[in-house]
């Protein structure tokens, strides 16, 4: 039985449905078409015979019921490409700045800058802090900075704060105000008071002053110094401190009965609340060491004498010149006479031993035997005949190359002597020194400083 349709009709449809099962493709994008040249023309075309006939088609069989075919599917846009991440953008992950994370933080930072403020501030500033208690003795070094005396003062527990006293002191406009010397301060004091007693002139404490000429002996100083206002025993002082004295270094016999020599004469100045003959003794002793330490001893060592000779050579030089010029000379004449092995014949060392410095000698005591009569016994007196000054002791280290052996004082300069190698002229001017004396008409100045 005939279906009514033709083969073709049915080709038709069997092409449709395959056509609607294949997937379609992303259209290609088409391109600008090229300009195309003219055509060239065509020729007429040749005549077509006439087609043969065809034959009616066999009736064929009705076709098999298909399946119904499925859904075109839908075509999907083409996939723009994704960015890179350098393109991207970053992702803001703060909160907002009106969240309360946010909030709390800045709340927190305000709250410990006001901390750290107020504790700067309080500790500039030391509100309620005082002047402190107790003593502090403080010296300021001289050319020291604010900083420099702040550590200082906060080492010794005046401050709280090297730093912060500096920084209050340019604050105040007082860091070119603050001066050195000693100062007297107390414990745990505010800024403000401290740099108030830095910034004026330290009070200088109470002295002393004791003023012990060149040649004095131990026993004409004693009044002196009592004078002075030094408490206590000056030749008590000095006899405690020979036995703890190193009398050896210097040469000495161990025998030594005293510190004469040793006590360097100068001008000293003692706290009054510690001027006591002991330190004063002290420091004497001091200055000897120190005075002695510049002196170059090498000559007299080669003369086989020590330090502790010297000495005794510069006290008798002390004892007879009177002036600097002559200091020179006089050693000279002793290490001449010490050499030739002569009596040095120095009337100083008679006088010590009598205790009459400063005093005419009478016969007798210019005959009277004893370890200082210079004029019966060859050598240097037993001890210094009193204690020298630095220009003595270099003049007993260092004497004139001269070959003098004599000297007398000078008739018409009583502060000078003349000096002689040749015992008629030392005899002529000595007589030339008794008539003066005789007639009335030397006088021998108080101070000779200057002739």
């Amino acid at each position: 039985m005939s279906s009514g349709r033709s083969d073709e009709e049915r080709e038709a449809a069997r092409q449709a449905r395959m056509e609607r099962r294949r997937p379609t493709a992303d259209p290609e994008p088409v391109a600008d078409p090229e300009p195309v040249a003219d055509p060239e023309p065509v020729a007429d075309p040749e005549p077509v015979a006439d087609p043969e006939p065809v034959a009616d088609p066999e009736p064929t069989a009705d076709p098999e019921p298909t399946a119904p075919s499925p859904p075109p599917r839908a075509v999907r846009p083409p996939r723009t490409p994704r960015k890179t991440r350098a393109a991207r953008r970053p992702r803001d992950r703060r909160p907002p700045r009106d969240s309360p994370r946010r909030r709390r933080a800045g709340a927190l930072v305000a709250i410990v800058l006001v901390a750290v403020a107020i504790w700067f501030l309080v500790s500039l500033f030391e509100p309620g802090k005082g002047d402190g208690e107790g003593k502090v003795p403080v010296r300021v070094p001289t050319g020291a900075g604010a900083r420099q005396i702040g550590d200082l003062l906060a080492q010794r527990g005046v401050v709280s704060s090297g730093f912060f006293f500096s920084l209050r002191a340019s604050l105040d406009g007082k860091r070119s105000d603050l001066r050195s010397g000693a100062f007297v301060l107390r414990h745990d004091m505010s800024y403000a008071s401290a740099l108030d007693v830095l910034s004026r002139a330290p009070v200088a404490p109470p002295i002393v002053r004791v003023t012990i000429p060149e040649g004095r002996t131990l026993r004409s100083a004693a009044p002196l110094v009592a004078s002075a206002g030094v408490r206590g025993s000056y030749r008590a002082a000095a006899r405690r401190a020979l036995s703890s004295f190193p009398l050896r270094r210097y040469g000495a016999p161990a025998t030594t009965p005293s510190l004469e020599g040793f006590l360097f004469p100068a001008t000293y100045e003692l706290v009054r609340r510690r001027a006591t003959a002991g330190r004063l003794v002290a420091e004497q002793l001091a200055a000897l060491r120190r005075s002695l330490a510049g002196v170059d001893l090498r000559a007299a060592r080669r003369k086989q004498l020590s330090a502790y000779d010297v000495l005794v050579i510069a006290s008798m030089v002390e004892g007879e010149a009177r002036v600097q010029r002559d200091r020179p000379r006089v050693a000279a004449v002793i290490y001449n006479r010490l050499k030739a092995g002569e009596p040095l014949a120095i009337d100083a060392t008679i006088a010590y031993a009598n205790n009459a410095v400063g005093q005419a000698l009478t016969r007798s005591q210019l005959a009277a035997d004893g370890p200082y009569n210079t004029y019966k016994h060859t050598g240097l007196p037993p001890t210094p005949i009193g204690n020298p000054g630095l220009a003595a002791i270099e003049a007993a280290a260092h004497p004139a190359r001269v070959p003098y052996r004599y000297y007398v004082v000078d008739a018409r300069n009583p502060c000078t002597h003349v000096f002689t190698a040749s015992f008629d002229r030392f005899l002529a001017a000595q007589a030339a020194y008794r008539r003066a004396q005789e007639s009335g008409k030397l006088h021998t100045p108080a101070d000779c400083t200057g002739r």
